[in-house]
Protein backbone atom coordinates (compact mmCIF):
# COMPACT_ATOMS: atom_id res chain seq x y z
CA UNK A 1 0.00 0.00 0.00
CA UNK A 2 1.47 3.33 -0.97
CA UNK A 3 2.64 5.72 1.92
CA UNK A 4 -0.28 8.41 1.60
CA UNK A 5 -2.61 5.70 1.48
CA UNK A 6 -1.52 4.26 4.81
CA UNK A 7 -1.04 7.54 6.58
CA UNK A 8 -4.41 8.30 5.30
CA UNK A 9 -5.94 5.71 7.11
CA UNK A 10 -4.47 6.38 10.56
CA UNK A 11 -5.79 9.39 9.91
CA UNK A 12 -9.09 8.29 9.58
CA UNK A 13 -8.80 5.26 12.21
CA UNK A 14 -7.90 8.38 14.61
CA UNK A 15 -11.08 9.30 14.04
CA UNK A 16 -14.03 9.43 16.89
CA UNK A 17 -16.74 7.18 15.31
CA UNK A 18 -19.33 9.95 14.43
CA UNK A 19 -16.59 11.41 12.55
CA UNK A 20 -15.45 8.45 10.72
CA UNK A 21 -19.44 7.90 9.79
CA UNK A 22 -18.80 11.86 8.12
CA UNK A 23 -16.09 10.63 6.27
CA UNK A 24 -17.49 7.14 4.77
CA UNK A 25 -20.72 9.19 3.64
CA UNK A 26 -18.14 11.77 2.05
CA UNK A 27 -16.31 8.73 0.02
CA UNK A 28 -19.24 7.35 -1.10
CA UNK A 29 -20.52 10.51 -2.32
CA UNK A 30 -17.27 11.31 -4.25
CA UNK A 31 -17.41 7.68 -5.22
CA UNK A 32 -20.69 8.00 -6.96
CA UNK A 33 -19.81 10.97 -8.38
CA UNK A 34 -16.49 9.95 -10.01
CA UNK A 35 -19.17 6.88 -11.29
CA UNK A 36 -21.84 9.59 -12.53
CA UNK A 37 -19.00 11.40 -14.23
CA UNK A 38 -18.26 8.03 -16.07
CA UNK A 39 -20.84 7.42 -17.22
CA UNK A 40 -21.39 10.85 -18.95
CA UNK A 41 -18.05 10.49 -20.53
CA UNK A 42 -18.96 7.23 -22.29
CA UNK A 43 -22.32 8.21 -23.32
CA UNK A 44 -20.46 11.08 -24.83
CA UNK A 45 -17.84 9.10 -26.48
CA UNK A 46 -20.87 6.67 -27.48
CA UNK A 47 -23.11 9.87 -29.37
CA UNK A 48 -20.28 11.51 -30.82
CA UNK A 49 -19.94 9.51 -34.00
CA UNK A 50 -23.89 10.35 -34.29
CA UNK A 51 -23.30 13.81 -33.93
CA UNK A 52 -20.03 14.46 -36.10
CA UNK A 53 -22.62 14.77 -39.17
CA UNK A 54 -25.16 17.14 -37.70
CA UNK A 55 -21.77 19.04 -35.95
CA UNK A 56 -19.25 18.57 -38.91
CA UNK A 57 -20.96 20.55 -41.17
CA UNK A 58 -19.79 23.74 -43.86
CA UNK A 59 -22.52 25.96 -42.21
CA UNK A 60 -21.16 25.55 -38.68
CA UNK A 61 -17.65 26.20 -39.24
CA UNK A 62 -17.82 29.58 -38.07
CA UNK A 63 -18.66 28.72 -34.57
CA UNK A 64 -15.60 26.46 -34.21
CA UNK A 65 -13.23 29.79 -33.70
CA UNK A 66 -15.43 30.20 -30.99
Amino acid sequence: MPANHQALLEKIQALPDDRIAQVEDFVEFLRLREQQRALTRAAAATSAPSFANVWGNPEDDVYDAL
